[in-house]
């Protein structure tokens, strides 16, 4: 996983980029949670397996996600569900496993 390195770190800084938008408050807790794994992963030094069962997290969160309520959000989310999909083509997770429960991410922004 060190080559994609720079793909876990853009899709950190795509999730870290919706943190400071007037977002819907119900994505912006699961956008919070999927930021926080994702930037546990961005850092580079989780094994192999935790990295997948980590992007796995990060994508069940942004399923929760239909829309931000912001059109910059909404195209950080999409851009991030591009890159997990790169990662997937690149290392083969099988895509399961996750939390469904974000709770309380303590992000700023989050209007509803």
């Amino acid at each position: 996983m060190n080559d994609d390195r720079p793909l876990l770190e853009r899709l950190h800084a795509r999730l870290e980029a919706t943190a400071d938008l007037p977002l819907d408050r119900t994505a912006n807790r699961w956008l919070g949670e999927a930021e926080a794994v994702a930037a546990d992963v961005a850092r580079g030094d989780a094994p192999e397996a935790a990295v997948e069962r980590r992007l796995d997290q990060v994508r069940t969160l942004l399923s929760h996600v239909e829309g931000t309520g912001h059109p910059e959000g909404d195209a950080h989310v999409e851009a991030a569900r591009a890159l997990l999909d790169e990662l997937d083509e690149r290392d083969g997770p099988d895509g399961s496993g996750g939390s469904d429960d974000p709770g309380s991410s303590g992000r700023k922004g989050g209007e509803g």
